[in-house]
């Protein structure tokens, strides 16, 4: 291994992710010189191997399902999905797994782009060891931003390894569809996953070890998706633990906590998520390795005055857009006191990342789609807040029956009756995800009740729930 000569930045990214990119937009922005470290792909997880590669699995998916329930279009649609089609639009929008569109637009910034394993090597200082072997240290004169984001987290599992499961990646990735997959878990990817490949021909089983689906959502989204799941076909179980696995002649068998053994060609492991912080070199500035990274709400790492944490490996919120808008609030932050001026920390400000803790938007593209953002009734009610939960059948809006016969949904809105403002709203239906956006100005803006009576829902839309919602709320 060789080394160079030491190089010097202002900002030092790690991580080529969106999240990453972002900070690299700003501190750009802010005329601050920026390299960037990224041991795979510049687009990290996001653009290969999680949102954009799931949702072009699952789109034509959901396209199918709401023109089944268009009168005129429904016969026209009754066939298979031409699964090879499907995997073929997922490649486009992963680009192939190639970032080359991606490096040029880090050109086209102005940023420089290190690839390899970088490395802290102790306060402003990150070693960067690249594909050819050659060692190179760079050092930032004000700030060294981690943005390497997480990893699918397996269990402890006896056969585990033997087994070969797919986590995320091998999901979105895969080439083939499966005769059979058991999928374990029961949030966002795991359901995400089950509606897609159920729909492309696979005999999807769902262990689930607790009561429901969709856990951290309104417990009727969760209901609504397995009842449709259901319906799919697939097979849910909740309740259901996994003891052990195993791969017969090419079968994988999971035993679960009841005994069962529940056979299929592939197992994805939905689980949870750990930080890729492992091999980063926190050890040498006293954090660490592995460990989830506490922020303050500039996204700097506390005990520090030059590292960030931003995206996933904070824990805040493990969500693609949650991340870029930290990565936005961090690039303020770190040109504001590169240029010797204060982060400023009021609510909402400039510097502050206020909606990670209020305002969390969040959409699950299973059939039916799942969309929330803000509190939930039983997390406003444990935060202390004195709240009144107003629930509307989302079939009895106009806009949702001309969107589709037998329209199944539901909509809730959690209004703080001291205040008068909104802490949460969640809508379950076909279609919902682009309601969810209003939602979260209603519950960032903290927008009055008696404001949003003065935003008149366009007829005949599905956004006409808000008008039963604000009913609902005035008339009991």
């Amino acid at each position: 291994m060789t080394e160079t000569e030491s190089i010097a930045y202002d900002v030092i990214v790690l991580g080529a992710g969106p999240v990453g990119e972002n900070v690299a937009d700003r501190t750009r922005a802010a005329g601050l010189s920026t390299a960037v470290v990224e041991s795979e792909l510049v687009g990290g997880e996001c653009s290969y191997w999680a949102c954009m590669p799931s949702k072009a699995l699952l789109r034509p998916v959901i396209a199918r399902a709401d023109a089944r329930r268009v009168p005129g279009l429904r016969q026209a649609v009754q066939g298979d999905l031409d699964a090879p089609a499907v995997l073929a639009h997922r490649d486009e929008h992963t680009a192939h797994w190639q970032d080359d569109g991606q490096v040029r637009w880090l050109d086209g910034i102005g940023a420089d782009l290190h690839r390899g394993h970088g490395r802290l090597a102790g306060p402003r200082t990150v070693e960067v060891t690249g594909p050819d072997g050659v060692r190179r240290t760079l050092t930032a004169r004000h700030a060294v931003a981690v943005c390497t984001g997480s990893r699918a987290l397996l269990p402890d599992l006896p056969g585990l390894a033997d087994v070969r499961p797919w986590t995320s990646r091998e999901a979105t990735g895969a080439h083939e569809v499966p005769g059979r997959l058991i999928v374990v878990g029961g949030g966002v990817v795991a359901t995400e996953m089950a509606t897609a490949w159920q729909a492309l021909g696979s005999r999807v089983t769902v262990l689930v070890r607790g009561k429901g689906l969709l856990n951290r959502m309104e417990p009727f989204a969760g209901e609504l998706v397995a009842e449709a799941l259901t319906e799919a076909g697939a097979d849910i179980r909740t309740g259901t633990s996994v003891e052990s696995v195993a791969r017969e002649d090419g079968t994988v068998v999971a035993v679960t906590g009841h005994g069962d053994r529940v056979e299929a060609d592939e197992i994805l492991f939905a689980t949870g998520r750990a930080p890729r912080t492992d091999d980063i070199g926190l050890d040498t500035v006293g954090l660490e390795p592995g460990s989830w990274l506490s922020v303050d709400d500039s996204l700097r790492v506390g005990g520090t005055d030059w590292l960030y944490a931003v995206g996933d490996v904070n824990h805040r919120a493990l969500l693609t857009h949650q991340g870029k808008y930290q990565a936005r609030i961090a690039g303020a932050a770190i040109a504001a006191r590169a240029a010797g001026e204060p982060a400023l920390d009021d609510p909402w400000g400039a510097h502050t990342a206020t909606a990670d803790h209020t305002a969390v938007p969040q959409v699950v593209f299973t059939d039916p789609e799942a969309a929330a953002v803000g509190l939930s009734l039983a997390e406003a009610e444990q935060a202390g807040h004195r709240v009144r939960a107003v629930d509307v059948d989302l079939s009895s809006v106009a806009g949702a029956g001309l969107y589709a016969d037998g329209y199944r949904g539901r909509a809730r809105m959690v209004v703080d009756v001291e205040r008068e403002i909104l802490r949460g709203v969640t809508f379950v239906g076909p279609g919902v995800g682009e309601l969810i956006h209003s939602a979260s100005i209603a519950v960032a803006g903290e927008v009055p009740v008696s404001r949003l009576w003065h935003a008149v829902p366009a007829y005949p839309t599905i956004s006409e729930v808000w008008l039963r919602l604000l009913e609902g709320y005035r008339d009991n």
